[in-house]
């Protein structure tokens, strides 16, 4: 099993904490002195650089937030003069105001490296040939997976995403080894290969998935491993902390190694913003150490895992987060009940005659939340027999009340029905603040 930095990834620990206290010394410097934003946000917490002793002292800074990108858009976080920043990235947000991150040339050289250990992990070597499907542009993903790979040596078809048929014809005719999408797409490609006669497992030599831009659970997995014949890894990173390149998993699937001589993970309680105890679920918060153009302090991802700083049996020594499992901002309450995403889809991943293609309706009735699940079935199942669909129907209904001990309107439609998209797929539809559809049912 390859290692690509052994020194970094197998330190000991008393010596990365070493490092990272270094680096964050280092890094608070540059902020309160280049940064007008941090020299504000430690002042008002009445902290200075010089007030940080040990890696205990992070907790007592403030946190850094996704709105804090958008009243200083573009350029405000930066840290160094826009002469010195070579390349810029930025992600869409819900407010017109993209978050923009830039990169000196050092970033992107640290950037290549990290991704370079991550797709090692997943068991890349010079040998494969990997196809990016994630689509180029101003998105962190496939430019950060790009030259990641081109540094362990792979060879690199950008192809970008959509254009579902050509992408099968590449994989087969150019011998793809490796697949770069989000785990939505790689189940829609395997649905496209079987459509054209080519069965993904058998005809294409796809050995490994590297996943990534959405969480997905374990079933789906599964799933892919299955549909594909592959190993399927996941993968994590977050624009405004520099992309893809964060943590990843190795060929053992045991948790996402996080690059820990390059960033400080906390997991908090997101109701009381205190740190959880290692193995306690709660919000994931990342500092960056080493950034030059846009370092980042106690960012409040809102993304929920958990952490273990027990070694791997690969090798490596840095802490490991478990599978992300949702968003704290993606949380339903239902009639009282918090309901996320993933619990829903976890349960019809289980289900005997269902497709994993489905839309979560978010409505008012009343004055209350509720939800309608839209699932697909195969379309083995999709017959005239009525009474197989009302059985698969009430069979999700009851697994759905053991797990989330609520009853959802369920609908089942018709295969294929669902929007298959190259990108992150849409799982939640909110109609609760729109006219009609299904509001008042």
């Amino acid at each position: 099993m390859r290692i690509w930095n052994k020194e970094m990834e197998c330190m000991p620990r008393e010596e990365l904490e070493k490092l990272q206290l270094k680096r964050l010394k280092e890094t608070l410097h540059r902020v309160y002195e280049k940064s007008p934003v941090y020299r504000k946000k430690f002042t008002q917490a009445g902290f200075h650089p010089e007030d940080l002793k040990s890696l205990s002292d992070l907790t007592r800074l403030p946190f850094t937030v996704k709105d804090d990108f958008r009243e200083n858009y573009p350029f405000g976080m930066f840290t160094v003069p826009m002469k010195d920043v070579v390349r810029l990235h930025a992600s869409s947000g819900t407010t017109g105001k993209l978050t923009v991150v830039g990169y000196t040339r050092n970033d992107l050289e640290i950037w290549s490296e990290l991704v370079a250990r991550m797709v090692t992990m997943a068991g890349v070597t010079e040998e494969d040939v990997a196809q990016i499907a994630f689509g180029y542009g101003l998105f962190t993903g496939a430019h950060g997976l790009h030259y990641g790979l081109e540094k362990v040596g792979a060879t690199v078809i950008p192809i970008s995403g959509g254009n579902s048929e050509k992408q099968i014809m590449i994989m087969k005719d150019f011998g793809t080894t490796a697949l770069v999408s989000t785990p939505t797409y790689a189940l829609h490609l395997s649905e496209v290969a079987m459509k054209m006669g080519i069965d993904p497992k058998n005809d294409l030599k796809i050995r490994v998935g590297l996943f990534g831009g959405e969480a997905c659970s374990e079933e789906y997995r599964r799933e892919l491993e299955a549909r594909w014949g592959m190993l399927a890894t996941d993968n994590y990173g977050l624009s405004e902390i520099g992309g893809p390149g964060f943590s990843g998993e190795c060929e053992l699937i045991c948790g996402q190694h996080v690059a820990e001589d390059y960033f400080i993970v906390e997991i908090i309680d997101p109701e009381t913003l205190k740190p959880v105890p290692p193995g306690e679920k709660g919000e994931v918060v990342i500092t960056t150490l080493c950034r030059e153009a846009l370092p980042v302090i106690r960012y409040r991802t809102k993304d929920i895992s958990s952490i273990t700083y027990e070694p791997c049996a690969c090798g490596r020594t840095t802490a490991r987060l478990s599978k992300i499992t949702g968003r704290t901002d993606d949380m339903l309450i239902i009639r009282g009940v918090n309901v996320f995403p993933s619990q829903i889809e976890s349960v019809l991943m289980n289900i005997e005659g269902l497709e994993p293609h489905y839309q979560i309706i978010v409505y008012k009735k009343g004055f209350l939340d509720d939800i309608e699940i839209r699932v697909e079935v195969s379309e083995n199942i999709f017959t005239d027999r009525f009474s197989d669909l009302e059985h698969i129907e009430e069979n999700l209904r009851q697994q759905l009340y053991k797990t989330l001990s609520i009853n959802p309107k369920i609908k089942l439609v018709e295969p294929h029905s669902i929007e298959r998209t190259a990108g992150k797929a849409k799982r939640v539809i909110d109609l609760r603040h729109k006219q009609g559809g299904l509001q008042g049912e």
